[in-house]
């Protein structure tokens, strides 16, 4: 079986087929997939999808690519993160690609999803592009290795994998692994413990090899596994029941479920 570790069903372009969504992660063996939050005004759409399936959790934050948008203080955060479907902080982190100039703000964003998730007890979704010094740098600083979490749709190198693993986060591969001219991602696939794996969709964006260019969904999160699974010259299963069991431990702090 397999999770997908970071969603967006909350987007029009897969809330509308919600339901047709769910039925084909089911033919997929895909048994949970976590709904991850972007922006605050958003949020209520994320939780409603969430408590729509046993299938789904969510997460509550302010993605770093939105600038002009709600603001949350630690406190509304963590009580944001009260609802029974929340089991993560984020997504949040820094972006110096899409954004530049003086990004103190974004910086100062983060710092306080960290904050927050250390008060609920909550880890960490983290979102990073062309600012992994910073990311670390900010992580170690707020004291993160305390919640840990996850670097998500991970594309950054092999040291930097190790230094965010040091920090008590996970590395989730999305179907960027899949694409021919992702040549370091394949080897720090390759290379990577499987206790310290996720796999991920980041649907309906970054679909993968064979469905490049369509709009992405929880159960092509199987794909993503089995490009791993090649990389690695081994059976698709162990790394679904490795992400699987990664995803349980560390978000959902308890024993794998079964979809029922």
């Amino acid at each position: 079986m397999f999770v997908d570790s970071h969603c967006h069903l909350d987007f029009p372009e897969l809330r509308e087929t919600l339901t047709e969504k769910l039925a084909a992660m089911d033919e997929a063996q895909v048994t949970h997939a976590l709904c991850v939050a972007v922006t605050l005004p958003e949020l209520p759409n994320v939780l409603a999808v969430a408590s729509s399936s046993d299938k789904l959790f969510a997460s509550v934050g302010i993605h770093p690519d939105y600038e002009d948008v709600q603001e949350a203080s630690v406190d509304e955060l963590v009580a944001l993160a009260e609802h029974p479907k929340v089991v993560a902080i984020g997504e949040t982190g820094l972006d110096y690609f899409r954004l530049t100039g003086d990004l103190a703000w974004q910086r100062e964003r983060f710092r306080t999803h960290i904050r927050a998730a250390r008060a609920c007890n909550k880890p960490l979704i983290i979102h990073t592009r062309s600012a992994a010094e910073d990311t670390l740098r900010i992580l170690r600083e707020e004291g993160a290795d305390q919640v840990g979490g996850v670097m998500h749709c991970f594309t950054e190198s092999w040291e930097v994998a190790q230094q965010a693993i040091d920090l008590g986060f996970l590395i989730s591969f999305s179907g960027i692994v899949t694409f021919k001219n992702a040549v370091a991602l394949k080897d720090v696939a390759r290379r990577i413990s499987l206790d310290a794996m996720l796999i991920e969709t980041d649907s309906p964006f970054l679909a993968p090899v064979p469905f490049r260019g369509k709009t992405n969904q929880p159960a092509w999160v199987r794909h993503v596994a089995n490009e791993i699974a090649l990389l690695r010259e081994v059976a698709v299963e162990s790394i679904g029941a490795a992400t699987t069991r990664n995803f349980f431990e560390r978000f959902i702090r308890q024993p794998i479920q079964t979809a029922g």
